[in-house]
């Protein structure tokens, strides 16, 4: 069975039980120089991500916790996901489009109640729900630019647990 499924998911994340102990693991992955990626270990975390030759505006990283397991040896749990950049970013601009479109929301509900005309309200509501349908088909498109990538992660991922 494949630890990925086909279908890439937005913020896909994984479990491995392993049978090597915890400090093996986390050292197997503190090799320097080995383009195309450059690899960070804090603790018992370790960060994946491209260099920046490599790397464009969707590119995935991917971030592995390595934890002792109570029946020996270690799991890790695996998490990819874009630069943390570009995803607070996103979810900025979805809170925002969200926040607009409550507040003209509750706007358009005072203008009725005042019998005022509501159209230029129900209007900006509906640019507020089209421009929620573009940040989707953005997002949707940036999966599918950095599936590739995320596969090479796991390839990396998987050399180096020797999988």
């Amino acid at each position: 069975m494949s630890i990925l499924p086909n279908e890439i998911v937005l913020r896909p994340r994984f479990q491995l039980q392993l049978n090597q102990p915890k400090d093996l693991v986390l050292k197997s992955f503190e090799i320097k120089n080995t383009p195309p990626f450059i690899v960070k270990r804090m603790d018992d975390h370790v960060f994946i991500k491209f260099n920046r030759e490599n790397v464009h505006f969707w590119s995935p990283q991917l971030h592995l916790e390595i934890n002792d397991a109570e029946e020996g040896g270690c799991k890790v749990f695996g998490l990819f996901g874009p630069n943390p950049t570009l995803w607070t970013f996103f979810m900025f601009l979805h809170f925002g489009v969200a926040t607009v479109f409550i507040g003209l929301g509750i706007w358009a509900y005072s203008s009725a109640s005042l019998g005022r005309p509501i159209g230029l309200h129900i209007g900006l509501m509906a640019v507020m729900v089209i421009l929620w349908f573009v940040l989707y088909a953005f997002g949707r498109a940036g999966r599918s630019k950095g599936k590739p990538q995320m596969h090479e992660l796991h390839r990396f991922m998987n050399q180096r647990l020797g999988q």
